[in-house]
């Protein structure tokens, strides 16, 4: 994941017109947007302080913190330059410090039994758990009937695989565009998170040789928290789902989501739940 910090402030920079922040736009410009000599002169910090913080090389000087990082203020700043909303500004924070994972072989994740249980204790709600590079780790019954997860192969409970690589996936999701863009900003901020993660990166590289599409969206750069919404499923024996949902982290595990899909009560994708749980119980 070389080359992250760079890349985002590079994409960030390019969105900005001159004008829009009050600097002269005659002559001709080599890139789009901001220049990074204009991002420097309005966050007040030095050329060779940006210059080095895009390309990774760690800023020395009095903005760097005791630890060794970027200063609070200095990100600060610059997220106000570069008119960075609340989710944006945060994986400017964590991209520019990341956590360090220790070296060795990773545990398999695992979710403990009392939120299996709170799971299948949502009987009327398809609830499933969301890990690191947004695997599927668990599901109650009526997650599984909408999503079909125990249909799948371990390695391939996997969002973004299913969303870029199963064939079915279009026709799966009506919104399919929609729900591919919240899939690569959603997946972009663990990538943030976990810069070592070599799992990621062996994700990443995977999806963006198979799929034009996700290449395409990787390069955009954009992150977004997928903490509430809705989701339309074509599923094919319930029909059309209109899905509103809520995630919930984990308290005891930050790298794991509950997502619980919460229907209006008496309404029509309701009902075909209802009717979907009956089938997939006795079928």
């Amino acid at each position: 994941m070389d080359g992250e910090l760079g890349d985002f402030l590079r994409s960030r920079r390019a969105r900005i017109r001159p004008e829009e922040v009050g600097l002269p736009t005659h002559g001709r410009r080599r890139v789009p947007g901001l220049r990074r000599e204009e991002v420097a002169q309005l966050a007040g910090v030095s050329v060779d302080y940006c210059i080095r913080l895009e390309q990774g090389r760690g800023p020395g000087g009095p903005s760097r913190t005791k630890s060794g990082g970027v200063s609070d203020a200095v990100l600060d700043a610059i997220a106000r330059v570069l008119r960075l909303d609340e989710t944006e500004h945060a994986c400017l924070m964590t991209v520019a410090r990341p956590r360090r994972t220790a070296a060795g072989r990773p545990a398999a994740p695992r979710v403990r039994p009392g939120v299996q249980l709170l799971l299948d204790g949502m009987g009327l709600t398809p609830a499933f758990v969301l890990g690191r590079r947004m695997d599927v780790l668990a599901w109650n019954a009526l997650g599984d009937a909408v999503n079909g997860f125990s249909t799948l192969a371990p390695a391939e409970r996997n969002v973004p695989r299913q969303v870029f690589l199963d064939p079915a996936a279009v026709g799966f999701y009506p919104d399919w565009a929609a729900v591919a863009a919240q899939t690569v900003a959603n997946l972009r901020i663990d990538a943030g998170r976990h810069p070592d993660d070599a799992r990621m990166a062996a994700l990443v590289g995977e999806l963006s040789m198979k799929s034009a599409d996700f290449r395409r969206l990787w390069a955009d750069h954009e992150v977004k928290e997928c903490a509430y919404g809705v989701k339309r499923i074509q599923h094919p024996v319930a029909g059309l789902l209109t899905l509103p949902y809520e995630t919930l982290t984990v308290p005891t595990n930050p790298d794991q989501t509950i997502v619980a899909y919460t229907p209006e009560p008496g309404s029509g994708t309701a009902e075909r739940l209802s009717l979907l749980g009956s089938w997939a119980t006795t079928g």
